[in-house]
């Protein structure tokens, strides 16, 4: 027989769902408030004021100038091998790390965690990070923005803590039939890690993806900046007169506008569409490596 429900549980429940439906409007309403104005006739969005609950006028003008923008498609290469090659070596490094670390019987294995740990709270700050680059040759390259971030210490201990949780006897079994720590790792470990495996690829993609002050920082050719960085070009220094050359003198106020939230999308679009294929894994990775030790 069903527990009845009380009028205060019954009370509890209905703020509980209205406040998380204001929560949820509050969250979509800017993306969808960027979508609506950079497809808006450009002239009636910069006279409108007040809430924007759909588009005013229809028209993809800002969409073909942005990408007619060279900066904008060198960008999008640019972050496309930041991201896929980035990524691929903090996979790489941090499940070396998190698999040596995890090992039953490392020498020093507690000292080493505890080094690891203090990185996380304390840093030399960027004057430091900035004449180790330069020191090191990297300043004006792609490797500038992909070498000093390959590990996050957070992303280790939270892989470290999910490779504990695979059993031993597997990899004593392993070992009985010759294997070696590389093969157990990437044919035993990593497989059975998936869950884990994809919130990392989702933590260093997503970084990768939104990645500019680094940029900023450490590249003078502009061939090589990120997508990022370019719409930060356009956004803050208003830089959109390049992408309209067609368009006549009082219009080009209006037209910036639009631009700069078609901009916006053209940006966002991509990353988002990764989140639907590892939403599944998130919270079992994230909690495989949170709960267990």
């Amino acid at each position: 027989m069903p527990l009845q429900r009380t009028a205060g549980e019954r009370l509890f429940d209905i703020g509980n769902a209205l406040f998380m439906i204001v929560l949820s409007i509050a969250t979509l309403y800017p993306f969808l408030y960027v979508l609506f104005a950079s497809v808006s006739d450009p002239a009636s969005f910069v006279q409108y004021r007040g809430i924007l609950l759909k588009p005013l006028g229809f028209t993809i003008e800002s969409y073909k100038m942005v990408f007619k923008n060279p900066m904008i498609s060198l960008g999008y290469l640019n972050t496309l091998f930041y991201v896929g090659v980035g990524t691929a070596l903090n996979i790489l490094m941090t499940s070396l790390g998190a698999y040596c670390l995890s090992r039953q019987g490392l020498l020093w294995k507690n000292h080493m965690m505890m080094l690891i740990v203090i990185t996380m709270f304390f840093s030399g700050g960027l004057i430091p990070t900035y004449l180790l680059v330069s020191g090191i040759g990297l300043m004006d390259s792609r490797w500038a923005l992909i070498i000093p971030g390959a590990m996050s210490a957070y992303n280790m201990i939270i892989m470290r803590t999910a490779f504990q949780a695979v059993p031993v006897s597997l990899e004593e079994s392993a070992r009985l039939d010759g294997a070696g720590d590389l093969t157990i790792l990437f044919r035993i470990v990593l497989p059975l890690s998936l869950p884990v495996l994809a919130v990392m690829v989702l933590f260093y993609g997503v970084g990768h993806w939104n990645a500019w002050f680094s940029a900023m920082i450490y590249l003078r050719t502009r061939d090589l900046w990120p997508l990022q960085l370019v719409m930060r070009e356009i956004l803050i220094q208003n830089a959109t007169d390049n992408m309209m050359t067609s368009v006549g003198g009082g219009d080009r106020m209006p037209v910036g506008e639009t631009i700069k939230y078609a901009t916006i999308i053209v940006a966002t679009v991509p990353i988002l569409l990764l989140y639907p294929f590892l939403q599944k894994y998130f919270v079992k990775g994230v909690m495989i490596g949170a709960v267990k030790e």
